[in-house]
């Protein structure tokens, strides 16, 4: 695949953010560390971090269940699998598109659009958990006093991101009550706005209702919503016991933060596998519970491998063994083009 503006930009962004997580650190120090860290920590950590991808499977298997019901586990959990793996090793999140791909090469009765669309419920779904979990953590008694964000107190920004929650989680049911007249108000305010994207705009807000059509029965959405909390509520244990590994003692609400400003620093373009990207948001989060910056570093890099291995292996041999190649996820790639300027669906 070709690497693009996008991509360069990101290991640019990568390469710099890595050299200011390691800038004052000393290095022999963090390996002498991690030479030192509790192993059976860490591999019950790496089994908790290896375990919230065949949860996100299972609870994509929910969100597509209105469009392509009683999907087998199997091919959403080796499209999963690939996705994964993509992201680790290929520009621009390319991993989101190939795991879509993949589903659909392999069960045709899964709709292009809609498997696509299910990605935006995937990543609304994502965004709610470790804002909500956020919340929770900065509203904990174990949370540092005094600490202030923008000189803003903890307490009042959680109230006010409970509040994003809130208005999140009713543009999802307007986009999914009301999928006609919703892309009807996107066109019109684009159209105003900008015009030459109101065209794409209003395809993207189409197929995305498609996508979202899981929250029109209340009891799917829950289903959904469950599955997606217990995806970062295990990422937040496999973090806890990264920490306990190096020696970190900080509470468990203490992940749960670390990991919301790890999700919000990896939202940058960066290389693939977010490296630099992940080492520097620990580096800024673990401190405020009193951690050193050298014991951050070291649970980061030392998590970071860890978690990137075992599904980047899993992934490469399902893409392997189901005989795929790059030039595939490019013809997936033209599909998604042809999509979004609103020509006709083709099955890859």
């Amino acid at each position: 695949m070709r690497l693009g503006a996008r991509g360069a930009i990101g290991i640019a962004v990568s390469a710099l953010l890595l050299w200011y997580a390691l800038k004052g650190i000393d290095v022999a120090q963090v390996v002498t560390a991690l030479r030192g860290s509790n192993v059976l920590l860490w591999a019950l950590c790496t089994i908790a971090s290896q375990l919230i991808f065949p949860l996100r499977a299972r609870r994509w298997r929910t969100i597509l269940d209105p469009v392509a019901p009683r999907l087998p586990f199997g091919p959403l959990w080796r499209a999963t699998a690939i996705g994964m793996m993509g992201n680790n090793v290929l520009p621009a999140r390319a991993g989101e598109l190939v795991r879509v791909f993949v589903l659909c090469r392999e069960r045709r009765d899964v709709p292009w659009s809609a498997a696509l669309g299910s990605l935006a419920v995937d990543r609304v779904l994502d965004a709610l958990c470790v804002v909500i979990l956020l919340v929770v953590a900065m509203l904990a008694p174990d949370f540092p006093a005094g600490f202030a964000i923008a000189g803003t107190p903890v307490r009042s920004t959680a109230f006010v991101m409970a509040g994003v929650v809130a208005v999140a989680f009713g543009g999802l049911f307007a986009v999914a009550t009301w999928p006609h007249p919703m892309e009807a108000l996107v066109v019109r305010i684009t159209t105003a706005v900008l015009p030459r994207f109101s065209h794409r705009i209003g395809a993207l807000v189409h197929s995305v209702a498609a996508g979202l059509s899981v929250v029109r029965e209340p009891s799917r959405f829950l289903a959904a919503f469950a599955w997606a909390m217990a995806h970062w509520l295990m990422n937040g244990l496999a973090f806890w016991l990264g920490f306990r590994a190096v020696g970190v003692v900080a509470p468990f609400t203490a992940a749960l933060f670390v990991q919301a400003i790890i999700v919000i620093g990896v939202s940058v373009p960066s290389s693939p596998g977010f490296v630099g990207v992940f080492e520097t948001m620990a580096k800024l989060a673990l401190p405020v519970y009193g951690v050193s910056q050298a014991q951050a570093v070291t649970w980061a890099i030392g998590f970071h491998v860890l978690s990137y291995i075992p599904i980047t292996v899993i992934g490469a041999w399902y893409f392997l063994r189901m005989g795929l190649h790059l030039g595939d996820i490019e013809a997936a790639k033209a599909v998604e083009a042809k999509r979004i300027t609103g020509e006709h669906e083709v099955v890859p």
